[in-house]
This record gives C-alpha cells, structure tokens and sequence, in this order.
C-alpha cells in the first residue's frame, strides 16, 4: 500500500468522523464547490458506505453554473462577486434546497496563483455551511500554492461540516 501524505490522513480522519455523525443524526449531505473544484465531494466520498448520507455534489466553477444550478442571483454576482459571504450562502442554501439534503457545505474562493486582487489576495476562500433556512459564513486566507490553498479549504470545509453536526 502507497504511504498517503498527512494531507491525506488528515482529511480521510476527517471524513470518516463526518461520516459517523451523519449517521449518527440521520443527516443527508450536499457540497457546492467552486475554486476546490470537487475536493470536498471527492474527499467524503473517499469513505465506503457514504453513499448512505452524501447525496450530490456541485463543481460550479462559472458563475453561470452557479446562477443556473444552484440559484444564486446575478445581481449578488455582480456586486458582491463570486468570492463573498453572500455568494456562498446562497450557494450552500441553493445545493440544500436542489438536492434535497439537510445540511451542506460552499466554498468559492481564489486559489491563484493569478486571480487576486487588492481586496480578495490570493488565498482569499469564502465557506458556508447550512442548510436552506440557516448558514453561517466565514472568511479564511491561506497561504501556499494553488494545490496547498485548495488542500486547506478541504480540510476546513470538513472541519465545518463536523462541527456544524457536534453543536446539533
């Protein structure tokens, strides 16, 4: 068996903890993703049997895609942007409501290592966690490459998604 990074372990841990509180309390799970572009879905579905809570998973890199599936508005869009608070709680509330699940997590961020700006460097990720009605947002900035940005904003979409369940 290959050796896997501590990367890997960690969110595999992670996973397998989500995983038994989502039995645990019955809960169904969806993830909108866009500058992870799948790693969260990838991630809990790395653990057998998760099929039982992880519904459906949205890559909704453009912001069409998330207008289209996961109803964002255009107008939070175009003033608030795809990086923000407002975007990703209405990404994690729209997933929610299309899939049907009870909990979710969002994620759109700027994982470089071009697309930063003054206001939003690179590093910059947006999360929420929720379902339709209630969400909480947060801003994170991480440092590192593309992969090392991308690899954090996993770890702390699972670590979200598992507190979220421990305080229910």
């Amino acid at each position: 068996m290959p050796d896997i990074s501590e990367q890997d372990a960690t969110c595999l841990a992670l996973s397998e903890r989500l995983g038994a509180l989502c039995r645990q309390h019955g809960v169904t799970l969806t993830a909108a993703e866009s500058c992870t572009g799948g790693g969260v879905a990838s991630a809990i579905t790395d653990i057998a049997g998760s099929s039982a809570y992880f519904e459906t998973g949205y890559v909704t890199y453009s912001n069409a895609a998330k207008t289209r599936l996961l109803g964002v508005s255009e107008a939070t869009l175009e003033t608030r942007g795809a990086v923000s608070r407002e975007t990703v709680e209405a990404m994690v509330a729209g997933a929610c409501r299309e899939s049907g699940t009870d909990l979710g997590v969002a994620i759109s961020g700027v994982a470089g290592p071009g697309g930063g700006s003054a206001e939003k460097p690179v590093g910059t990720v947006w999360f929420a966690w929720g379902s339709r009605l209630a969400q909480h947002a947060e801003c994170r900035r991480f440092d590192g490459d593309r992969r090392a940005v991308r690899e954090q904003a996993v770890r702390v979409a699972l670590e979200g998604l598992i507190r979220w369940l421990e305080a229910a």
